[in-house]
This record gives C-alpha cells, sequence and structure tokens, in this order.
C-alpha cells in the first residue's frame, strides 16, 4: 500500500506525513518534552499495543526544515459492536444505538488520542510558526491522509475529531478558520483536575484537611478494604498477569454505555516495557488472588491516571474504586505532583476526593454536509449532560 511519507509546501513552511514512530525525525522528543503522551517511547509502546480499530499516523510541521510543530492522528474504524457493548437496553435503546451508528459508522480521524483524555495531539512552537500556519498545515495534512485511505483502501472518512480542549484553549482564538470549514465547536464533559496543595507534604497532610464528614469517610474506606494489600506490579507480574488484568479492565469498560475501542491484551505490558518507571501499575490483591488493579502515567508534574479494572464483586463492599481514587491522590503527594488528572467519568466521586471540573470541548466536522448541520445536535444526544452534585471535601 501507498502509505508513504507526504510532504507540503507552503512559504517554506512544510508538513510530513509518518505511519510509524520509527520514522520519526531525531528533534521530534525534544520538541516535547512537556508531554510524555507525544514522546517516541510512548508512541512506540501504543503503536505496539493498538486496539484492532485503530491506526496511527504522525505529522511533523517543518519551518526551513526545522521541525516546529506535530500532530498525532488517529484513524479509528467505527462499528456498532465497538461502540455498544451493554446489550441489556429497551427497544428504544436499540432504535437510538442504530441511528447514532448510521451516523458515525465507518472511519474518522481523531487529532488527538482517544485512549486519554486531554489535549495530546497538538503541539508547535509560538516563536516559529503562527498558530493559523500550523493549523492550515495540519488541515492540508489530514486532507492528503483521507486521500490516502480513499486511494488504498477505497475508505472514506465520515467524521474530523479534534479532541480534548480546554475552553480557554488558545485553538479557540481560530475560530474563523474553523467555522470557515464548518467545523462545530462541541462542549464535552470536564476532566477532573485535583490541585496538590503546596502544604501537602505527606498523605496524612491531605487527610488532615478533609472535613469530618469526608475523614470519617476516608477512614470507613480504608477499613472497609480489611485484608486486600494493594501492591505495585513490576514488568514481570505484568506480563504474566496481562490475561488477568485484562479481563479487570473489560469489567469496567464492558459497563459504559458508549466505547470506540477495546484495548488489546498486551497494551499494559507494552507500557511498562516501553515507559518503565513513567508507568505505573497497582494491583490489589485478596490472599494471592488478584481482585482489581489501576495504572498511572508519569508525565512531568502531572500525574495522569489511566485504565483500571476490578472484580465486580468486591467493587462494592470493599469500596474498591473509591480506595484507588485515594492511592492515586497519596502517589501524587509523595512524589511530588503538583496535579493529578481523574479524567472525564465518574465525576461526582471523583469530587468527594478534591477533584475539580475543568470544562473541555471537541471540534467536529461530518463530511456529509447535511449531517453535519445537525452534527451537534446528535453528539448532544450521545453525550448527554449528566447531572451530578459537585462534593467539597475539604475544610
Amino acid at each position: 500500500m501507498r502509505y508513504l511519507t507526504s510532504v507540503f509546501s507552503f512559504l517554506l513552511k512544510t508538513y510530513i506525513i509518518y505511519s510509524s514512530y520509527k520514522d520519526l525525525p531525531n528533534t521530534w522528543d525534544s520538541l516535547v518534552i512537556h508531554d510524555i503522551f507525544l514522546q517516541t517511547k510512548y508512541l512506540q509502546a501504543i503503536e505496539e499495543a493498538l486496539p484492532i480499530n485503530i491506526q496511527l499516523f504522525y505529522i511533523g510541521v517543518f519551518v526551513e526544515d526545522k521541525l516546529v510543530g506535530l500532530a498525532l492522528i488517529q484513524r479509528v474504524q467505527l462499528y456498532l459492536k465497538d461502540m455498544f457493548r451493554n446489550h441489556a437496553v429497551s427497544c428504544i435503546k436499540d432504535f437510538f444505538k442504530d441511528q447514532v451508528s448510521k451516523v458515525l459508522k465507518g472511519n474518522i480521524l481523531v487529532i488527538g488520542n482517544l485512549t486519554h483524555t486531554g489535549q495530546h495531539g497538538l503541539f508547535y512552537q509560538k516563536e516559529a510558526i503562527a498558530q493559523l500556519d500550523f493549523l492550515k498545515l495540519i488541515y492540508e495534512a489530514i486532507n492528503t491522509i483521507k486521500a490516502n485511505i480513499k486511494l488504498n483502501e477505497n475508505k472514506k472518512i465520515r467524521v474530523l475529531m479534534l479532541k480534548d480542549f480546554f475552553i480557554d484553549d488558545s485553538i479557540d482564538k481560530e475560530r474563523a478558520f474553523l467555522d470557515s470549514h464548518k467545523i462545530h465547536r462541541v462542549m464535552v464533559q470536564p476532566n477532573m483536575v485535583l490541585p496538590i496543595q503546596p502544604d501537602w507534604l505527606k498523605k496524612e497532610d491531605y487527610k488532615a484537611c478533609l472535613n469530618k464528614k469526608y475523614r470519617d469517610r476516608y477512614k470507613r474506606a480504608r477499613k472497609n478494604l480489611n485484608s486486600i494489600v494493594c501492591k505495585e506490579l513490576d514488568l514481570n507480574t505484568i506480563q504474566k498477569r496481562s490475561k488477568k488484568l485484562h479481563s479487570l479492565y473489560l469489567n469496567v469498560s464492558d459497563n459504559a454505555t458508549f466505547n470506540t475501542f477495546i484495548l488489546p491484551e498486551n497494551h499494559f505490558y507494552s507500557l511498562k516495557l516501553q515507559l518503565q518507571d513513567k508507568f505505573k501499575v497497582f494491583g490489589y490483591y485478596l490472599e494471592d488472588k488478584l481482585i482489581g488493579f489501576y495504572t498511572l502515567i508519569l508525565n512531568n508534574k502531572s500525574l495522569e491516571t489511566y485504565f483500571l479494572g476490578y472484580d465486580i464483586e468486591h467493587q462494592i463492599p470493599n469500596q474498591l474504586y473509591l480506595n484507588m481514587l485515594y492511592n492515586m491522590t497519596e502517589f501524587a503527594i509523595e512524589h511530588g505532583f503538583t496535579q493529578v488528572i481523574y479524567a472525564r467519568t465518574a465525576m461526582e466521586i471523583k469530587s468527594s476526593v478534591g477533584a475539580k471540573p475543568k470544562a473541555m470541548v471537541i471540534y467536529l466536522k461530518h463530511t456529509n454536509g447535511f449531517i453535519n448541520v445537525i452534527l451537534k445536535q446528535i453528539f448532544s444526544l450521545m453525550n448527554p449532560k449528566q447531572d451530578w452534585v459537585e462534593r467539597h471535601p475539604f475544610l
């Protein structure tokens, strides 16, 4: 197939499309030292353990042969079995699923990372290239990728998504450019972020800041663990327990109403192999039985929570999920992080440990003109506003 490097030139500004981390220029990592999710070790890890319906592309933007910007592109092939895995639904929901699948089924291009919350898809040097010029080059590169997919596979890209921007991100200054290409701005669920206070030097400092109600809740959750022990898993253990980790992950993933991918069994092993101490897996053991786990990615001063899983029978009586949230917070405190990125979903329980919602948007375009007119409304139906009560656990 002719997925070869593509080049576009625009007044000494060029882009190159790469189909593998192996082909990236040697200056790539030095441009993104601030974000592990754009560095080659992470890209290698996910490329070697991708969901079967995701394909990666990378765009490098150059000014006079100097790399000044980049983008991570994910081609996602969406089908009904991938989007909706909870089959216990009503006839009305079946009808809704069928209508949504007709709109979204097929190939979409995501500028960003579907497997993680946050803006981990675009970066450019502000002093080297104007944001508008950068976005124009990325958009041209996207059109080239679309043309290559059509040429090589006779597949049409149905949706373009620019993923997970905070509402004050500078990209919103280019609304005229986005509007000219009929790209919609759509609100999505917030990212839950816990700032680590400077005077939290040990976990007891965090506990002391909780008001009585939430301090009692903390003590109760810890007590409910009973004899369950949490310990970090090394590379060898992760490899040996990959099947069990994957089944625990599926317990949680399959319970979601809408999903776009399923992680492969070797995903956590691949991340540990490549990221080493920047990727952590902690397992919960009842005697010798692994009953739950959570994962963390150490991204400079931000602690990024990743995927987790548990045995359903232990979740409520042992408050596994809440204990995981507390353990994540304590890890951040003990290792000098400035914030915990808890990501979206389960906003209320995350707020109960102190996380605050940060509003986020995505940018969307459907290649069918009629559907694109109503795409914002369709996405709102897919991503309904959740009623939840923000908790305030601190004194």
